[in-house]
């Protein structure tokens, strides 16, 4: 920037003022088209329900594959308990959706804000960064949608300790579980891009990720029975294997980037040389 381009620390805040009100606003504006979209909302969320669910759909052609039988659908009804139950899980509902719906721009605006104050190699390497990680939380949030959150509705749902006893599933339970997994699963995946940028900063290394996997996975089984909104193992394992896997993944990205790197400083080191005298 030149000195005539910088701007003062009240005309910084102002401008973060500006930012943050356009992403309000946006955000609102698509919680308002959600909730006036009340059927094509709540078919989306409450599809894993369904028993023509994609995700049981498939699992009944893989099973008819080796010849397994054939099970008797199955109904996990939703109740209500509350008077004002339904209306307040609609408005959360439509203000979830507007800020996934809203997200591209919500980044664009935080990005045009920092952007002044990062060089044109900066800016794109921000960009990258930026852009690998929304893709990679998506990544986790569809993840949750269509594997984990079906498969942990169907077992919880179903499961009895008795005859007896009936499970009374409210809406108010299902949603936020959805929500809380899916927030989870989204942030897990992240693990690929912090191991990147640490590996960058000399911080990580693949050769101590793998002496420490014993630990890494410890630590993962933790994790998972924090973030986990139950405590059966049949979850905790649904949401441990996701992350076990990226942790694996993450190991070969650390190294390639610590190769990469390595080239790239052998590179510069002629150059380097020739200068000195």
């Amino acid at each position: 920037m030149t000195n005539e381009n910088k701007l003062s620390f009240w005309e910084h805040l102002d401008a973060l003022r500006t930012a943050l009100l356009r992403i309000v606003i946006v955000t609102t504006l698509f919680a308002i088209v959600a909730f006036c979209l009340k059927e094509q909302l709540f078919a989306a969320i409450l599809a894993p329900q369904q028993e023509n669910f994609v995700t049981y759909r498939l699992l009944r052609t893989i099973g008819s594959w080796f010849a397994q039988p054939t099970h008797a659908p199955i109904s996990v009804p939703l109740i209500n308990t509350g008077l004002a139950g339904q209306f307040v899980i609609h408005m959360k509902a439509a203000l979830a959706a507007g800020v996934l719906c809203a997200s591209p721009y919500i980044l664009y605006q935080l990005y045009r804000f920092v952007s002044p104050a990062l060089y044109t190699h900066e800016r794109r390497y921000a960009v990258r960064v930026v852009g690998g990680g929304y893709a990679m939380f998506l990544t986790g949030v569809v993840c949750c949608y269509f594997l984990i959150f079906p498969l942990t509705f169907r077992f919880l749902g179903t499961y009895q300790v008795s005859d007896q006893v009936t499970n009374l599933i409210s809406l108010q339970s299902y949603v936020s579980t959805l929500m809380v997994m899916s927030l989870a699963m989204g942030l897990v995946f992240e693990i690929p891009l912090l191991s990147w940028f640490f590996a960058k900063l000399g911080f990580l290394t693949a050769a101590f990720m793998r002496r420490y996997r014993k630990h890494a996975i410890i630590l993962i089984l933790i994790l998972a029975a924090i973030i986990t909104p139950t405590s059966d193992l049949f979850t905790l394992s649904l949401v441990a294997f996701p992350m076990w896997l990226l942790y694996e993944i993450s190991i070969g990205i650390v190294k390639r980037t610590a190769t990469t790197d390595r080239s790239a400083t052998s590179k510069s080191a002629p150059q380097s040389d020739a200068v000195n005298p």
